[in-house]
């Protein structure tokens, strides 16, 4: 049985948006209305990604497993923005994250996505 992905949801602090380059860049059409977010896919429970993200886990070969972005600027979880999403395959998952974040830039979010 393949492994199953989730897409997962993650508020920024808004500071992101004024402190990092990168972030503003990619979000042009952020208004300051909405909040400022992270899409990410996880073989993982959403929970346990996050606090990956949060220490700066590293795999036992010595790879980064987190955003720096979420890192520095994560809150919590934002479960109503992916619970409807199901299981998925990584291929699957990796296509949802990215629809997903553009649709939440559509309706004015700021987004990041690795």
């Amino acid at each position: 049985m393949p492994t199953v992905h989730t897409v997962y949801v993650i508020e920024l602090a808004r500071k992101v948006y004024t402190e990092d380059w990168r972030f503003r860049a990619a979000n042009p059409q952020y208004n300051g209305v909405l909040e400022c977010l992270y899409v990410g896919q996880t073989s993982k429970d959403p929970k346990e990604r996050l606090q990956q993200h949060k220490t700066g886990a590293r795999s036992t070969k010595g790879h980064k497993l987190s955003s720096d972005i979420v890192r520095k600027y994560g809150r919590y979880l934002r479960p109503s923005l992916y619970q409807h999403i199901g299981p998925l395959s990584r291929a699957e998952a990796l296509e949802v994250e990215k629809g997903l974040a553009l649709e939440l830039r559509r309706k004015g979010y700021a987004v990041w996505t690795n």
